[in-house]
């Protein structure tokens, strides 16, 4: 009771003669947290500029113009944090509010010419510069991007790849500046990813010269249309009757809607309603009850009817017809595959930011806290997601390339890959942004931080374009008739990248050193030897299901375990490739010696996180573990070289985030007044 009174009454003389209490030996006083700029404390390597153009690959004073574009508007809800401007969507609005505000957006677009060219324009150099000017929209919005492809890339592109020239001089100027608004109606609740099963039918009317387009049934209403609140025309696919004999799906523009906004006779418009993302897009509902149409609004490029009612083509087979039918899609699998590839960019050059600069607990007795990227786990949970954006990235421009080059011979090859790719890219995006939330911790849960939003922004890409999983699946079957071709013919693999396959078997070294896990001959070794290995299992799984008696399709369908581990195993061989082949045509220096890292980061990650290299005897066990050691060495030496890997993927400080930068400041009280 003494003691108690006795520190009191200290306690009350030192605050009325204002003395400092005495030091304690547990508790030291110690500086406020304060934000240091990782540039203070991280070199450059390399030439980031050099750099940039490798990422990005084309059309880089295209991107910054629309940067500038942007980022110069209010219409982008400009807001400044801790002396940055910053823009992103208000997510806050009402999904109404977000659908105007999109609408707003693509006229000041329009208005400025974002858009010209983009369906009038010929040649390589006019889609590059569309896909350039594409993928900086989708790092600003999700929904402006889905709106825009839907106009251009889904409507335009059917018109321009599937009509013919009555189509191109009636539509194709009006679209590209947005004096009509064009949707495409492919899904029905009923069926999406297997088109060949739609339920809405079209019939031709020869006393009147035209098509009636119906649909039958509910679930044959066409479903997700993106733009239908707005659209005042649609692609509408459907079955194509002619005199009782069906000629496989074939597509129709129908107009919706008057120049007034009002909805045609005959058209139900109804909307999807709120979704997890993507409210500032219109999906909806469509019925047709019977809506007649001019024999002319056929798109006749690949078949067409007579005003008598014969149906012609030049293309007899159903199947080669049907495939003709979807070209249109190729475009869609490419730009969602590049846009993965950079909102992943956007969240990791977030999140590896935030590293460079928060710190979290000491290892030594009063000790200064660690950053969050000195700690392997740290490293280990992001560097390998960043060698994969990088490996992506120049994957994703390699397909940007055969696209814009495309040719009838290469349309099948284009269709794999993307399909591939796609697949691929997205659910490596759909992982990355959960990591680099939870790396950003509290931070990530912000709305005005991105990486949280992006979550359910992008989550729907896996079945966006068709479901991810039957993408897959059709790559394998794809590999196994090439497979089977060759074997039947005795003739070499060409194409797809399947040349290895007409060499000797790779030989894995029985015990794996550093140096040799680092060579690109050794990992392409590896990943071929998986791939082979995988391909011929799966052809012989599927012949054995054969020779019981069931079906190509069943066999196909209980071959799936072996089918998915396949298309991985392509997928990821064909992306270190296209990384291989970028490196080769560096000069030794710098340059190269980081993206030597960051490729042999990306082979030894892959080869980690699948399981079939051990599964099928491919590595040892003691090899196995020696690549997994290898992968935090890889991290530890990428370490230093992060901040100016992040910086050059060239995205303005405006498209990150406020925790990007001075996250200190941007939460602090003056930063809310």
């Amino acid at each position: 009771m003494d003691h108690r009174v006795s520190r009191r009454t200290e306690i009350l003389t030192n605050h009325l003669l204002r003395r400092a209490p005495p030091p304690s030996s547990v508790l030291q006083p110690h500086r406020c947290l304060s934000y240091s700029p990782p540039e203070l404390s991280n070199g450059f390597a390399f030439d980031l500029r050099e750099m940039r153009r490798l990422m990005d690959g084309h059309n880089l004073e295209d991107r910054d113009w629309l940067f500038s574009v942007i980022v110069q508007s209010a219409l982008f809800n400009r807001r400044e944090r801790a002396g940055r401007i910053f823009v992103c969507p208000d997510y806050n609005q009402s999904m109404e509010q977000q659908r105007e505000a999109t609408m707003r957006r693509i006229e000041y677009l329009v208005e400025r010419g974002v858009f010209q060219g983009w369906l009038t324009g010929e040649g390589p150099g006019e889609e590059l510069r569309k896909l350039a000017l594409y993928e900086v929209i989708g790092m600003y919005d999700h929904s402006l991007a889905v709106k825009l492809g839907v106009h251009y890339f889904l409507w335009g592109g059917a018109v321009k790849f599937l009509g013919t020239k009555r189509h191109h001089d009636k539509w194709l100027s009006a679209t590209e500046n947005y004096d009509m608004k064009g949707c495409f109606a492919l899904s029905e609740l009923g069926h999406g990813s297997n088109v060949r099963g739609i339920e809405t039918i079209t019939t031709y009317d020869s006393n009147t010269g035209e098509f009636v387009v119906n649909t039958p049934c509910e679930s044959g209403q066409k479903y997700w249309i993106g733009g239908a609140d707005h659209a005042t025309h649609t692609i509408v696919f459907s079955q194509l009757y002619i005199n009782g004999s069906n000629q496989g799906v074939h597509a129709f523009i129908a107009q919706i809607r008057d120049s007034d906004g009002n909805i045609c006779p005959n058209i139900r418009i109804a909307d999807c309603g709120h979704k997890i993302g993507v409210n500032g897009v219109d999906n909806g509902r469509i019925w047709f009850d019977n809506v007649r149409i001019p024999r002319e609004n056929l798109l006749n490029s690949v078949g067409d009817v007579s005003p008598t009612g014969e149906y012609l083509s030049d293309i007899k087979n159903v199947d080669q017809r049907f495939a003709a039918f979807l070209a249109p899609l190729t475009s869609g699998r490419v730009i969602i595959a590049a846009t993965a590839v950079y909102i992943s960019k956007i969240s990791l050059a977030i999140a590896i930011r935030y590293a460079l600069t928060r710190r979290a607990f000491s290892i030594t007795p009063n000790g200064p806290e660690v950053l969050l990227l000195d700690y392997p786990s740290h490293q280990r949970r992001l560097l390998p997601l960043l060698a994969k954006v990088y490996a992506m990235s120049f994957s994703a421009n390699d397909l940007k390339m055969m696209y814009v080059k495309r040719s009838p011979k290469s349309n099948k090859a284009i269709h794999i890959i993307s399909s591939a790719y796609k697949a691929t890219f997205t659910w490596n995006n759909i992982r990355t942004l959960q990591e680099c939330r939870e790396a950003c911790g509290g931070q990530g849960v912000k709305s005005e931080n991105r990486v949280g939003l992006f979550m359910g922004e992008f989550e729907m890409h896996s079945t966006f374009e068709g479901d991810n999983k039957v993408l897959m699946q059709q790559i394998s079957k794809a590999l196994f008739a090439e497979y089977v071709a060759c074997q039947k013919q005795n003739k070499p693999f060409s194409g797809l990248g399947l040349e290895h396959m007409n060499k000797d078997l790779p030989v894995i070294p029985s015990h794996l050193t550093t140096p040799t896990i680092r060579s690109s001959e050794f990992q392409i070794d590896l990943f071929h030897l998986r791939e082979r290995d995988l391909l011929r299992r799966f052809a012989d799984e599927v012949s054995e299901y054969q020779s019981r008696g069931e079906s190509k399709e069943s066999a196909f369908i209980l071959s799936y375990q072996l089918a998915e581990d396949l298309s991985r195993a392509f997928s990821e061989r064909a992306i270190l490739k296209t990384f291989m082949d970028a490196e080769s045509t560096l000069p030794a220096g710098s340059l190269k010696n980081v993206l030597g890292l960051l490729r042999s980061l990306y082979a030894m990650i892959s080869v980690d996180e699948d399981a079939t290299f051990f599964r099928y005897g491919y590595l040892s066990t003691e090899n196995a573990f020696v690549v997994r050691k290898e992968v935090p060495k890889l991290c530890a030496e990428l370490r230093p070289h992060a901040l100016a890997l992040v910086s050059s993927f060239g995205i303005p400080d405006a498209f990150l985030s406020p925790i990007a930068y001075n996250w200190v400041d941007s939460n602090s009280w003056s930063s809310q007044l």
